[in-house]
């Protein structure tokens, strides 16, 4: 009975070590994207490629599968631009997007909260999620996007360094 005794507190204090090891690991890392957005960035070199010629490449978790299927049937009109694409380009990049869309995981990303099912926001500054994080505290202010360098408020890298990698922490 003497010999079980030092193998359970043997064992125990690897659990408790183990434990202390994985805290200290979440207090490290928290603190890094406690208050901010992570989401997938794009890995498809065909859309870095297309997208990131004009603009900001967006994470596709973004939006909803049907923004991006809107937004990529109306690419001869983009936004006031002409970003019509052969139909081979077009359709991976579509695939992609959507395959990697807010609600193609097993649940809907948060930035879809409070959107309504029937509603198919053609910005991601359309979406509830995003008012409720930027228009408080005057983050979306004409004065404060002209500080950040912000050339419109759908710019995220003024204010979201990290935001191509799909980091966006609230400082």
């Amino acid at each position: 009975m003497t010999e079980t005794r030092p193998k359970v507190l043997r064992i125990a204090s690897v659990a408790v070590a183990a434990a202390a090891i994985l805290a200290a690991g979440v207090v490290l890392v928290r603190p890094l994207y406690a208050d901010g957005l992570r989401v997938a960035p794009v890995k498809d070199p065909v859309v870095r490629k297309e997208c990131g010629a004009c603009h900001l490449i967006y994470p596709a978790g973004l939006l909803p599968a049907r923004s991006w299927t809107a937004m990529m049937a109306g690419l001869g009109d983009h936004f006031g631009d002409n970003a019509a694409l052969d139909d081979a380009t077009a359709a991976r990049i579509s695939a992609y997007l959507t395959a990697n869309a807010a609600d193609a995981g097993r649940w809907p990303s948060r930035v879809l909260r409070r959107l309504p099912d029937e509603v198919t926001p053609a910005r991601i500054t359309d979406l509830p999620w995003w008012k409720r994080k930027h228009e408080r505290k005057d983050r979306v202010a004409p004065a404060t996007l002209a500080r950040k360098g912000a050339k419109f408020k759908g710019d995220c890298k003024a204010c979201h360094e990290d935001a191509e990698r799909g980091l966006f922490d609230d400082d």
